[in-house]
């Protein structure tokens, strides 16, 4: 039978503090997990405390009974934990995320309101999230305007036309781009040059 021992390298540990974590953060008792893995009481208490080894179609049945997989259950801590973002100017940074590569982030200082001129607006398939860090941004979607504040967040298809900037002063936000609207930026990025920087989102 296979199994996991304290010799994985910390992987035996972390498995059971993370099927304790997950039973606690569902509200579930010790008799309620244990009666869903089919297991006993003081099995699963063993198992949670490390006096008994963890067997690998034990794991299966607690990942079920967990509603996870048992990859992510078994998932180890990535060493690249903390990621250094790429520069983009003194006040644009990105960052890759890893989890979907498909995703983007990106913090951007703007300075200036958005266009009057709707020409200068942007519009291109995907879809993205932002959230005011400070300032107060204003967001135009279409003849649209609203205000967003200080830890507001909005999200907006991108094939409406819109364009953001900051209302009373510089306003930090961070963005969050799927890979479609990723690809629109930088194809009209490269058409409008640092100029139109803050044409669109």
């Amino acid at each position: 039978m296979l199994s996991m021992t304290q010799d994985d390298g910390g992987l035996d540990g972390l498995v059971r503090k993370r099927i304790r974590a997950l039973r606690v953060a569902q509200g579930l008792s010790l008799e309620e997990l244990a009666a869903r893995a089919h297991l006993s009481q003081s099995s699963l208490s063993r198992i949670e405390s490390g006096r008994r080894r963890l067997a690998l179609d034990q794991l299966v049945t607690l990942a079920r009974a967990l509603d996870t997989t048992l990859d992510q259950l078994v998932e180890n801590a990535a060493d690249d934990v903390v990621i250094s973002p790429m520069t983009h100017g003194s006040h644009n940074l990105s960052w890759p995320v890893k989890g979907d590569p498909a995703m983007s982030v990106m913090r951007r200082r703007l300075t200036e309101p958005p266009p009057d001129n709707p020409a200068r607006m942007r519009a291109h398939p995907g879809r993205e999230w932002l959230v005011v860090l400070s300032g107060t941004a204003t967001l135009v979607l279409g003849h649209r305007r609203f205000r967003v504040e200080t830890n507001q967040a909005a999200e907006f298809p991108t094939m409406m036309p819109h364009a953001i900037g900051a209302e009373g002063g510089p306003c930090d936000i961070m963005f969050i781009f799927d890979r479609d609207a990723r690809r629109g930026h930088r194809e009209t990025d490269g058409r409008a040059g640092n100029g139109d920087a803050q044409a669109g989102s």
